[in-house]
């Protein structure tokens, strides 16, 4: 299931880019989408409000999938310490660290 919604996730991610990319940006820098790039089919005005539209729609299926995909991995059932590796006693190749700072002896 996870799969199924990481691949969604990742085609929704992809869309977002490709219609971002078409809106027409104010500088007219980077904005392909323009006067009569949909052939006549809508007005400029109404094609950036189908794009908006878009945009809006496929952010809000973008954060639907990522909170969706971090409640099924925090899932596990498991319960895990964020300390459990931390303490964990020396092998036989690995010295064991000091103890506590050095104080050098005078003699």
């Amino acid at each position: 299931m996870i799969q199924i919604i990481l691949v969604i996730h990742l085609i929704l991610a992809i869309a977002i880019v490709v219609v971002v990319l078409l809106q027409r940006s104010e500088g007219g820098a980077l904005g392909m989408g323009g006067g009569g790039s949909f052939g006549g089919l809508v007005s400029g005005r109404a094609a950036g409000n189908i794009l908006t539209r878009a945009t809006a729609g496929l952010a809000a299926g973008f954060m639907a999938t990522s909170l969706l995909l971090t409640i099924l991995a925090g899932n596990t059932g498991e319960r895990r310490s964020i300390t459990e590796g931390l303490t964990q006693p020396p092998t036989a190749n690995q010295p064991a660290p000091p103890s506590g700072p050095q104080v050098p002896t005078s003699q």
